[in-house]
């Protein structure tokens, strides 16, 4: 089995092609618009193009197998997937890192993580991940970094549909209109698995449902003012099971397991509705202004637990660009309330997060040089009500970047940037639960603070296209969970100081008319410097959950120009276990790997296509301790179905 993972491996250096040219990609969801040759941060771009032709089921699927970014099930649940970039950890990394969807951030103000799920692949124009950067723009948060997902705005209109093993259907449309006054869009996705893994004696398994629908409209009235609007809403219902013992994983990793407390099910309802205007002075000046209204409801019927929410958001930004100097400023509101009603284990509560900014950021271009410079100063408040307590707590932050590029020549640049960053708690680290699953307040605990420092070199050409680059983080107080092993001590609280650091490589390779090469490597190292809980030095320790090495590659084959093939591998070398932080356990983290294969057919608007994913049947898991591991793409799965393009 090992020398198959490793064929694959080999194999994958090589990387399909169609007759394409490579060229830099305009980075356009920052405040500054620049392309990737004069960018002052280490940046990957995914097109349309590129998700279409990985025939992912959703976006994790796609950031999993395809960037930098690591996407793991959070305890088990598909739809809810924690993030890890630059070795913040698989714990908490998500939490570092700020996703917005054209232009508005769509974290959460506790410890749910971003869903991806309810934003459908065919929707989207573009992924932008800029890493150890954008805190000025995206703000509380931004440390690892910032992935900015851009939707279409264009005339394509297009129907997919497929099916797969475990009675899996998915069903997804996009409908674009654009011409010089109207531009409207219309999205929307329904997908149903029956699922893989037992939930209890009876063999029931853990089904899964998901539906999401999308409108946005922009009209020009006249030529300088434009208006738009947007809404959105997902529905996800699902069913996961819990961990497994070592033993249970390795006799049959599809079981409900004997040890745990059994499976979880959750709805999870979010209604969005937006507005905004632009005013083009001319072609150098504009102003816009931003407004989003959120309301989501999350049921774990499970535990009958359940906790409304209301986010409020709003951006004001004033633009001047040109050819010498561009400049980016304006102030970034949002307010955030929890509902959380009486179940058995606490009393009803209200807990609010606002934050409160304003920001500036500019770009110099003069000759082949570009500096970036940019501040941000926040405010966050806190606000917690129950029938016993009346609580609150307030910050201020602050932000920065600076960043230049040297154009070497017409193909490469070099690049240096600095970014002070931070992220204020999130209000359940306010909370602490004991072993009974008694809920109990924890008491405020510091923001964390970053300063990082990126040094990189671009190199594109028609026929290759390689990226790289070297950073270093330096971090006080980072914000983690301290599982105390008797459960006694445990709580939410501070690193004093860690660090992190490592390399990134991305290339990817036209060799001919019918192959290329894609590759993206990354290798982290992430330490604890300080830090004492409970009598126990954690000084000198791996900070758990980060794997040191990080693997995707890509092999396609194009016989004709109708049909392509490719394979793809990934892989993440062993960790300690995401609790591990003596990193003592008698059990790490497993190896991470998956060999994925597709084909695709393409006649004028139609594609047919076929997928396999984790071809040699690898067994792969979530390790939090000894005997508690969540199993995830654990076994092979296909899909087949068609697109349709009109």
């Amino acid at each position: 089995m090992k020398k198959k993972i490793l064929l694959s491996l080999l194999a994958s250096t090589i990387l399909v092609a169609q007759d394409i040219e490579l060229k830099p990609l305009q980075i356009t969801s920052t405040a500054i618009q620049t392309d990737e040759l004069k960018s002052t941060d280490a940046v990957e771009i995914y097109t349309s193009e590129d998700i279409q032709k990985a025939h992912v089921q959703n976006i994790y699927e796609f950031l999993n197998q395809q960037t930098s970014v690591i996407a793991m099930p959070s305890y088990g649940n598909p739809f809810s997937q924690k993030l890890d970039m630059r070795g913040y950890g698989i714990e908490d990394g998500y939490q570092n890192i700020i996703v917005t969807l054209d232009g508005r951030k769509i974290n959460n103000i506790d410890m749910i993580a971003p869903l991806l799920g309810s934003i459908s692949p065919s929707s989207i124009e573009k992924i932008e991940i800029i890493k150890s950067g954008g805190i000025v723009i995206g703000g509380d948060g931004a440390n690892a970094g910032v992935i900015n997902i851009t939707t279409k705005k264009n005339n394509d209109k297009e129907l997919s549909i497929y099916g797969g093993s475990y009675k899996t259907f998915d069903g997804a449309f996009y409908l674009g209109h654009s011409d010089d006054k109207l531009s409207l869009s219309a999205s929307g996705e329904a997908q149903k698995s029956d699922g893989i893994r037992h939930i209890n004696s009876g063999k029931e398994r853990d089904e899964k449902k998901l539906s999401t629908a999308a409108f946005n409209a922009a009209y020009l009235p006249i030529d300088k003012v434009e208006l738009r609007a947007g809404a959105a809403t997902a529905r996800v219902d699902v069913i996961y099971a819990n961990y497994l013992t070592l033993d249970e994983y390795n006799e049959d990793v599809k079981q409900a397991g004997n040890s745990n407390w059994g499976a979880t099910e959750q709805e999870f309802d979010t209604d969005a509705i937006n507005a905004g205007v632009s005013y083009y002075a001319n072609q150098k000046l504009s102003l816009h202004a931003d407004a989003r209204h959120e309301e989501k409801r999350s049921n774990y019927i499970t535990y009958s637990s359940i906790a409304d929410y209301d986010y409020d958001s709003a951006k004001l930004s004033v633009d001047f660009k040109d050819d010498f100097f561009s400049i980016s400023f304006g102030v970034d509101m949002f307010e955030g309330k929890r509902d959380s009603h009486a179940s058995s284990y606490a009393i009803a509560s209200d807990t609010s997060k606002e934050n409160l900014a304003s920001f500036l950021m500019s770009n110099f271009n003069f000759d082949n040089h570009s500096i970036k410079a940019g501040a941000r100063v926040e405010t966050v408040d806190y606000r917690y009500d129950d029938a016993l307590n009346n609580l609150k707590d307030d910050y201020s932050l602050f932000g920065a970047e600076l960043g230049y590029n040297y154009i070497l020549d017409k193909k490469s640049s070099v690049f240096l940037n600095y970014a002070h960053a931070y992220q204020a708690p999130d209000i359940d680290r306010f909370f602490n639960k004991d072993w009974l699953g008694n809920v109990s307040f924890n008491g405020f605990i510091d923001p964390m603070k970053t300063d990082s420092f990126t040094l990189g070199y671009n190199n594109i050409t028609s026929k290759n296209k390689f990226k790289t680059s070297l950073f270093y983080v330096k971090l006080k107080d980072e914000i983690y969970y301290y599982t105390d092993p008797s459960y006694i001590s445990s709580k939410n609280t501070n690193i004093d100081k860690s660090h992190k650091y490592g390399f990134d490589v991305y290339d990817k390779f036209i060799i001919s008319e019918i192959f290329n090469l894609a590759l993206n490597y990354n290798y982290v190292k992430a330490k604890i410097d300080e830090e004492i809980q409970n009598g126990k030095n954690y000084a000198g320790k791996n900070l758990p959950g980060v794997s040191n090495h990080n693997a995707k590659a890509t092999l396609s084959y194009l016989p004709t120009s109708s049909i392509a093939f490719a394979l793809t591998q990934s892989y993440r070398s062993k960790a300690y276990a995401a609790n591990d932080f003596e990193n003592n356990f008698a059990q790490k983290q497993d190896a991470y790997t998956s060999t994925d294969i597709s084909v695709a057919y393409t006649k004028d608007t139609l594609e047919l296509f076929a997928k396999i994913n984790n071809l040699f049947n690898q067994k792969n898991g979530l390790w939090i301790e000894d005997n508690a591991i969540y199993p995830l793409d654990f076994t092979t799965t296909a899909i087949a179905g068609l697109k349709l393009k009109f």
